[in-house]
């Protein structure tokens, strides 16, 4: 059954046993009520005659029967008799409208307690049940006996549960009815969730379950959680689709950078196998080849090796000991004029202003100088000869930094966003010879900062040149 359904059986069962309950005490209520009065009325007849003072009754017959019915409704006592010492049931006084046969027994009247408590009695031919009162008397040695039948309080109590039945079905049957419509209503925002999630199923992840209620509320809570789940299941898939891209084009880029040195490699052996090679020059020119493809393809297969142990545990691929970046700095300048000695190269402070200033930290310093190395080879590849270039360093924020600045062409912001990506390269045409050309020198050397907690950050534009930084977690 769907919740609906259960809900209004429930419904329907709680108001089932709700008026019953209502009825039930009702009835009783009304019943001890009767009963108390009609006890009330016949206990004060019998304590009124019984104090009579005489020598015991003398019937005498009656003069005018409808003015005593008349009494005798009005008092509550449509019988009344006495029971001599000897036990003699002697009839007194009886309303005309009364059936001789359906009197009590003498018996049963004999048997009544003298205490002046309503006691139940059975009529002699069993049609009715009676409701008697018995106290002994003061005036003459004897019992006198009231009673009153019960079938008008017995039929005012039938008709006050029949018309609580009738009253009580068919006021169920509305409420169940409103009830339906109502549950209708109230589960109208778990419906829409439950289109929302379908869509979802149905592979639409931008969906989300609309406002359906204040967020205090139950459907607003469920809802809220429901978006935040839906979000982060979105985002999950998402990076699953790009993680997924991202292998496909490492793949793509790793296929791409082993054939071509393996295709250098097969085909100067194959020349070597056709006899193309016959002169010592072309054999040591052929084994120069294989030598140079050889070495970039041992570079590159180092600095994959390095990129999946950085990404599997990084702080084990380090050895640190307090160190100055200062030293990295000093040496990346002499790098600098090495590799280039028309170039323009000065020590400076951060962004390139100011003297160096101290920047201690503790780290790796032969990876750290690996990513130095990997910054300086990046401005010499990319700028001119003869660009100048700022190497600053110092303490920025509380952190260690260590800038690279070049005044070359710079790049552009799609270019400066991919540029630690692996195997990225922003001039494609240009000959590698090494695996720092394959376009991992920058991804390599994000990755090592990264593990050392720091960061390397770029700040480019065209025609500005580039500032990049390694940033560090100083030491005091």
């Amino acid at each position: 059954m769907s919740l609906r359904v259960r809900l209004l059986l429930i419904t329907t069962a709680l108001l089932l046993a709700g008026l019953a309950l209502a009825g039930a005490v009702v009835s009783s209520r009304l019943e001890h009520y009767q009963l108390q009065r009609l006890d009330t009325q016949l206990s004060s007849l019998t304590s009124l005659i019984s104090s009579i003072p005489g020598a015991g009754p003398r019937p005498e017959p009656v003069a005018n029967p409808d003015l005593l019915d008349s009494a005798l409704d009005l008092i509550g006592a449509p019988y009344l008799v006495y029971v001599a010492p000897d036990g003699q049931v002697i009839e007194g006084i009886r309303s005309s409208k009364l059936d001789r046969a359906g009197l009590p027994a003498a018996a049963d009247l004999r048997a009544l307690p003298t205490d002046g408590r309503g006691v139940f009695l059975p009529a002699a031919d069993g049609s009715d049940r009676w409701r008697a009162v018995a106290e002994h008397t003061t005036g003459w040695n004897g019992t006198v006996i009231a009673a009153a039948p019960m079938a008008e309080a017995d039929a005012t109590v039938a008709q006050l549960r029949t018309t609580s039945l009738a009253g009580g079905g068919a006021l169920l049957v509305v409420l169940t009815g409103l009830a339906w419509f109502a549950l209708g209503r109230g589960l109208r925002p778990l419906r829409r969730i439950e289109h929302t999630a379908a869509a979802i199923a149905a592979g639409d992840l931008t969906r989300r379950v609309p406002e359906l209620a204040a967020p205090g509320t139950e459907i607003g809570h469920l809802a809220g959680s429901l978006n935040t789940m839906l979000g982060q299941l979105e985002r999950a898939f998402a990076d699953r689709a790009a993680s997924e891209a991202r292998m496909r084009t490492f793949v793509s880029d790793v296929s791409h950078e082993l054939r071509t040195p393996l295709f250098v490699i097969k085909g100067s052996t194959d020349l070597h196998r056709m006899g193309a090679l016959a002169e010592p020059a072309d054999a040591d020119e052929a084994m120069r080849r294989i030598e140079r493809e050889a070495t970039r393809l041992t570079a590159l297969t180092e600095d994959l090796l390095l990129l999946a142990q950085l990404d599997d545990a990084p702080e084990g691929q380090l050895d640190r000991a307090p160190m100055d970046l200062r030293t990295l700095a000093t040496d990346a300048r002499h790098d600098l004029h090495a590799l280039d000695p028309s170039r323009p190269v000065e020590l400076t402070g951060p962004a390139g202003a100011g003297p160096p200033g101290p920047a201690p930290v503790d780290a790796d310093e032969a990876r750290l100088r690996q990513v130095v190395a990997n910054l300086v080879g990046n401005a010499v590849a990319h700028t001119p000869p003869g660009t100048a270039v700022r190497i600053g360093v110092g303490i920025v924020d509380n952190r260690a930094v260590l800038d690279v600045i070049d005044d070359g062409p710079g790049m552009a912001a799609d270019q400066a966003a991919r540029v630690f990506d692996r195997f990225y390269r922003t001039d494609r045409s240009r000959t590698r010879t090494g695996g720092a050309y394959a376009g991992l020198g920058l991804s390599i050397a994000r990755s090592l900062a990264r593990a050392h907690g720091g960061d390397i950050e770029l700040e480019t534009a065209v025609g500005k040149g580039s500032r990049f930084r390694l940033s560090l977690p100083a030491t005091p």
